[in-house]
């Protein structure tokens, strides 16, 4: 039995854990949902199973219900890489600390630290460093736009398009890629995506910064920046639109794998 926790952002139309959970039951597994805001991790009775966290509210209890559950129980992916996903600034730091390449950084709660990273750089990209879906991504090249503390800034790498590569058990498996007008290529910002075919570069990046914050699967966003490709997050609950290969089908077939391997 594979325990599920939603996606909190499943609507009807986009619902990532049916069609995982419709996979996980036509490979002939079991499953059931559970939501960590109505139970006590206390008094589940849950005990070494297969818990897959499909999504998590950006919510304090919800993340601890899934941290205690992880102590008797296999979760995945696991909260401190869910944590580590989260963080932009922890996910960049270990970028940075393992040596794969992404836009040069700068985290502070001093504005003048700030200002002088913007004049290195003339231009850069204020994100929130708990953001999701691409919200609150801007455009900084004036002090005036930097906006309160903290500041999570990165240096601006020209594009029109990023690619979203999603990574299972450490294989790259399918790729997007999204072109769009603005900062924020998400889809949910109004980008269109594309399936495109996986370079051995490509994956080679994915598949580094996936280790790097200990996903056992993610979804890894690249920008190309001349003959390479530089890495801007690692998502560990992620979406799959627009990808071409069957990724529900891949990822049940890997939660009942690791399932079956809990049982031995």
């Amino acid at each position: 039995m594979i325990h599920i926790i939603p996606k909190p952002t499943d609507t009807p139309g986009d619902n990532s854990t049916s069609m995982v959970a419709r996979e996980i039951t036509r490979q002939g597994g079991d499953y059931a949902l559970i939501d960590p805001a109505d139970i006590d991790p206390f008094a589940t009775g849950l005990s070494d199973s297969l818990i897959w966290v499909c999504g998590l509210a950006q919510d304090e209890v919800q993340f601890e219900v899934v941290n205690a559950l992880s102590v008797d129980n296999r979760v995945i992916n696991s909260p401190l890489a869910i944590f580590t996903c989260a963080s932009k600034v922890l996910t960049s730091t270990l970028l940075v600390r393992r040596g794969i390449p992404t836009p040069e950084t700068c985290f502070t709660q001093s504005r003048e630290t700030a200002a002088a990273f913007l004049s290195r750089h003339k231009k850069v990209v204020s994100k929130p460093v708990y953001g999701y879906d691409g919200h609150g991504i801007i455009l900084v090249q004036s002090p005036r736009d930097l906006g309160p503390p903290p500041y999570y800034l990165q240096e601006y790498v020209p594009n029109d398009r990023d690619f979203r590569v999603f990574v299972i058990d450490g294989e790259a498996v399918g790729a997007i890629e999204r072109v769009s007008d603005t900062l924020a290529h998400n889809i949910h910002q109004g980008g269109t995506g594309r399936p495109v075919l996986i370079d051995s570069l490509m994956a080679d990046r994915a598949v580094a910064a996936a280790r790097a914050v200990g996903v056992d699967y993610g979804g890894v966003d690249l920008l190309r920046r001349g003959d390479d490709y530089c890495v801007l997050e690692v998502n560990g609950t992620p979406n799959w639109h627009c990808m071409g290969v069957n990724i529900p089908g891949l990822l049940a077939e890997y939660l009942l794998e690791q399932e079956r391997m809990g049982r031995k």
